[in-house]
């Protein structure tokens, strides 16, 4: 196999486990089971939050470079054109799919970020790769300081479960630029960097041990610096310690954005390890058709897998035991599904609607 294909198919083992992460992160958060458990449950939960999903918004990045690599190589207009219309029909049909996902409840949607995610790629297709770079700190220093300027809290209950005015035109924008679940400052940077590593060579043999090394450091600094400095300035700044330098996705600050950059790349590289030596059994394989389904099984986790829970009358237990081992047998579920439905067709149930479209 090339080192291309061996490189599309390692992304959709990663995707897979982005998307097993993400439906261990939203059971526990739809179950209410944030603080029930044991501690060794809730130290094994946390280490998702925020990760699987960073890990998923990078690889989008990484996939849409890959996907108008050919027109933006050959910087031919009709090429870009046609590439940037698909970008453009793609953001039309996330946003709708996010909206109807909130329209039914599921307040903690990543799709409609992705629209505004997917209208970006479109414009910066013939962009350089410094511009790109330049684009993501901005990003990276807009988003810090927009955290010191304004209220994060703002329109958010207590417990961050509700959020007041969201589909009034402020509301939503706030919440879809600043300070909802995955907000456009500083989400876009996990986009943008995945964007400018899809251009480089950086998963090909003779690459990936440093990227593992360089990723896995990375990760392990930027939380050495936050643990640092919230201990440090607790005392004297109390909880704006942790809000400003604290590794968690909300609020969204500038040390959780590298490290989870560093921990996207370092699950991505061994990913590529992975498919590398094992590609030819089958569990393998049925993972790797998990991801290519991953729209889907997104969707499918909250519509089916909640709504199962909900018709049951046992979606807010509280019990954090109960939501991982939902979550864990939902996704065996999925890897079974997926194998089955590859079997007869190339895409997903939501990936052909999309492709319809798209």
């Amino acid at each position: 196999m090339s080192q291309t294909n061996e490189r599309i198919t390692a992304l959709d083992f990663a995707r897979a486990l982005a998307i097993f992460g993400m439906i261990i992160v939203n059971y526990k958060l739809a179950m209410q089971a944030e603080n029930g458990g044991p501690a060794w449950l809730q130290s094994i939960a946390g280490l998702f939050e925020g990760r699987a999903s960073a890990l998923f918004v990078v690889l989008a990045g990484i996939g849409v470079s890959l996907m108008t690599s050919k027109a933006r190589n050959s910087m031919n207009e009709e090429l870009i054109r046609q590439s940037r219309n698909g970008l453009y029909r793609r953001a039309a049909f996330l946003f709708v799919a996010g909206v109807i996902l909130l329209l039914m409840g599921w307040s903690a949607d990543i799709l409609h970020y992705y629209a505004v995610f997917m209208l970006v790629a479109a414009v910066l297709i013939a962009v350089s790769d410094n511009k790109i770079l330049g684009l993501f700190l901005m990003i990276l220093l807009t988003s810090q300081l927009l955290l010191v300027v304004f209220d994060y809290t703002q329109g958010w209950d207590s417990s961050f479960k509700q959020y007041a005015g969201f589909w009034t035109i402020e509301g939503f924008t706030r919440n879809l630029l600043f300070n909802g679940f995955h907000p456009v400052f500083p989400w876009l940077s996990f986009f943008l960097i995945g964007l400018w590593i899809g251009r480089k060579r950086w998963l090909n043999k003779e690459n990936r041990s440093k990227v593992l090394l360089y990723s896995l450091s990375g990760t392990v600094v930027f939380e050495t610096i936050s643990f640092v400095l919230v201990q440090w300035n607790t005392p004297a700044f109390g909880k704006a310690a942790f809000y400003l330098f604290g590794t968690k996705p909300m609020p969204p600050n500038m040390l959780y954005v590298l490290s989870g950059i560093c921990s996207a790349l370092a699950v991505i590289a061994i990913s590529v390890y992975m498919v590398e030596k094992f590609e030819n059994s089958l569990l393998m394989q049925a993972v790797i058709h998990t991801g290519q389904l991953s729209l889907s099984h997104y969707i499918g986790h909250i519509v089916i897998g909640l709504g199962l829970l909900e018709t049951v009358g046992y979606l807010e237990n509280g019990k954090l035991s109960i939501a991982m081992a939902y979550g864990i047998v939902y996704f065996m579920l999925a890897i079974v599904f997926s194998a089955v439905w590859r079997k007869w067709l190339k895409r997903g149930p939501i990936e052909l609607i999309m492709r319809k479209f798209c």
